[in-house]
């Protein structure tokens, strides 16, 4: 087994009771001697998307309204059982056609506890690597048809369903068929595998292109082709198709000669270049060396690597992030203000592989985007592409934790990575590099491009990798903001006509509640630039920091305390509003809390925009107020239980309830 180390975003998982249970599914269905319908993937009119296609005619059928014997398996599984219908998915067909010529990870996929004899109740499943997680995909067995016959996907064998089941299993987590128009087979064959893709152009390819195919193929990886562009090839006239997809299904090599195969997923259009099947080509090779070439069976285990006759695994770590517009979408390094924003991770390698004499240790980065094909049918293609930046940390007399701006002003970056012409959804670059401390920066190229992340390091030693980022906590103060907020505070005048009115207010008690609060705190604002007011949120928050005895109310000494916060919130908020428009950029927020005393992570900044932000990214005064009301109140929550200062805190389920609430 591989050593991996993983860590989430902190994205909240859906809750056990609603994701679908085959097992629990299909029992219920037999018990009930009905046919499983699935609510979460429910039949549609289709003939929207295709203007030939009348809406009577369209029917959604199952496979024993399709064939008198339906089968799942027909004699087996191979590459003949891939054959595309009026779906533009060969990107994906290529990959399940590759997926066939590997049979313990054909069964990964594509389960073998399901059928249509014993235990058929309408239902069945798949599973999927989905961006660090394998998930088990439940759909009922309802196909789309015209005139009797499959649409999309289907088996040369017309009673053979496996295929066709399999692809709308994949249309159901990208959310829709249409979804599947248009892909890389590259990504579906890593949902198959969980493996790192690696795309080569081949107008810009590497002199040793043909031997690391072979070597991949001993690894037992899955590869695939296509045709982007066609300006320089008569394709029709030697078979071939543009914008298609093909399985490689298998290499060799006798001599100076280097032959691929490739498999056309729609079943026709074969090759009729040199080394086809009737070519004169043929004729050069003696028998007993046609006889000797087998079909390499491919596997995507790129985990695996051999060494001295041994297979040993990669070390892998496993990070989930997102850029948040606003907050932490900083774009590339050419935006000086924001890229420090983005998410950051330190990777440390102190060992060189073993079989090298140059002390270099062997890398592969990965960076994959999340959700791309889902969003489709929404008018989203989360187009966006991303980069990978990487920055040498021993280089630098001084690094900071994050790395900020200066930082990045003063260090060039050691190695940008890129995939500006094709934008597929992962990108990843297999390195060699000395052992040392790095600083990776997945960004995409663009600010404002929000999305969610999946980045992967392997390496053949262990590369502890964690995220390059702050401590949750107190930091100190930022003593200019500190004297400038103790400055404003010292209009005698000012601070006893608002003494005096606090206590008007107040009445016989001297205390304010959240609603009196409001109106003195109004009153003391009145004189700044932009009128500024509190909202009725921000002064209960406000009340409940000060709150320590649960009464709802401030009396005048806490209400100092409290004035003197706001004054130094007011200070650093008004040195990052530059141009006064009542509100600062999300990319300014961690330094803005900083100067006011909170170390924070970048996790806590994407899910204070997530809450507080506006569409453009900005952080408006009161919103800023209500971050720095909420990180001091759930700090002080949690110190008071952890009285040693050893980072751990106990609460009842009552307790934290009971406090969360009041804050």
């Amino acid at each position: 087994m591989s050593n991996i180390v993983e860590r989430d975003s902190g994205v909240r998982q859906r809750p056990a009771e609603y994701v679908q249970n085959f097992e629990v599914l299909r029992s219920q269905c037999l018990k009930e001697k009905i046919l499983f319908r699935d609510p979460e993937f429910d039949t549609y009119d289709l003939s929207v998307h295709y203007k030939n296609l009348r809406k009577n005619q369209l029917e959604w059928k199952r496979p024993n309204e399709i064939s008198n014997n339906p089968k799942f398996f027909v004699e087996g599984v191979s590459r003949f059982d891939v054959r595309q219908g009026l779906l533009g998915d060969c990107w994906l067909l290529a990959a399940i056609a590759n997926l066939t010529l590997n049979e313990k990870l054909f069964y990964q996929v594509v389960p073998n506890d399901q059928g249509f004899d014993n235990k058929y109740a309408g239902i069945f499943h798949f599973r999927f690597w989905q961006y660090g997680k394998w998930i088990d995909v439940v759909i009922d067995d309802r196909l789309p048809t015209y005139e009797g016959k499959l649409m999309f996907l289907q088996s040369a064998m017309k009673n053979e369903f496996w295929s066709a089941l399999l692809e709308k299993a994949y249309a159901k987590i990208h959310g829709s068929y249409e979804a599947l128009k248009g892909g890389f087979t590259m990504e579906a064959m890593g949902d198959f595998t969980g493996g790192v893709s690696e795309m080569y152009d081949l107008n810009d390819a590497k002199p040793n292109l043909f031997t690391i195919m072979l070597n991949s193929i001993q690894r037992q990886s899955l590869m695939c082709g296509s045709i982007l562009n066609s300006k320089k090839l008569d394709l029709k006239e030697k078979g071939l198709c543009e914008g298609h997809a093909y399985s490689i299904t298998k290499l060799t090599k006798f001599g100076i000669i280097c032959l691929i195969r490739l498999r056309n997923p729609w079943g026709k259009y074969e090759w009729k270049g040199p080394w086809s099947d009737k070519s004169a080509e043929w004729l050069s090779v003696p028998h007993t060396k046609k006889e000797s070439i087998e079909i390499c069976n491919l596997a995507p285990d790129d985990l695996k690597r051999e060494q001295n006759g041994t297979c040993s695994t990669w070390d892998l770590s496993v990070f989930e992030g997102e850029w948040v517009r606003g907050a932490t979408a900083g774009g590339c390094d050419i935006f000086q203000e924001s890229f420090s924003s983005n998410p950051q991770y330190n990777i440390t390698l102190e060992d060189s592989d073993d079989s090298d004499n140059e002390n270099m240790c062997t890398v592969i980065i990965s960076l994959m985007k999340k959700y791309r094909q889902r969003h489709r049918n929404k008018g989203d293609l989360n187009s966006f592409s991303i980069n990978i930046i990487l920055f040498d940390l021993n280089k630098s007399n001084s690094v900071p934790k994050p790395l900020d701006m200066d930082f990045f002003n003063n260090n060039t970056a050691l190695y940008k990575f890129h995939s500006l012409k094709y934008n597929p959804r992962e990108i990843s670059k297999r390195l060699k590099v000395p052992p040392d401390k790095y600083c990776i920066v997945p960004c995409t190229t663009n600010q404002n491009e929000q999305g969610e992340f999946l980045l992967r390091v392997y390496s053949e030693k262990k590369n502890n990798l964690e995220e390059f980022d702050n401590e949750v906590g107190m930091c100190p103060i930022n003593d200019k903001f500190k004297k400038l907020a103790l400055y404003t505070n010292k209009n005698e005048d000012s601070n006893e006509k608002l003494k005096k009115y606090f206590l008007k207010v107040a009445g016989s008690d001297k205390e304010v509640d959240w609603m009196e609060l409001k109106d003195i705190l109004d009153v003391a604002m009145k004189q700044e630039p932009g009128n500024i007011r509190f909202s009725n949120d921000v002064c209960r928050c406000l009340i409940a920091m000060m709150d320590w005895d649960r009464s709802g109310k401030l009396g005048f000494k806490e209400f100092q305390s409290l004035w003197l916060n706001i004054k130094h919130w007011k200070v650093v908020f008004k040195s990052y509003d530059i141009k006064n428009k009542g509100y600062i950029k999300g990319y300014h927020l961690r330094s803005a809390l900083s100067s006011v005393g909170y170390s924070i992570k970048t996790r806590t900044i994407n899910t204070m925009c997530h809450r507080y932000a506006s569409r453009k990214g900005y952080i408006m005064f009161d919103d800023f107020i209500m971050c720095a009301i909420r990180l001091k109140t759930t700090i002080d929550i949690f110190k008071e239980r952890d009285p040693g200062n050893k980072n751990v805190a106990s609460f009842t389920l009552e307790e934290w309830v009971e406090k969360t609430f009041h804050s």
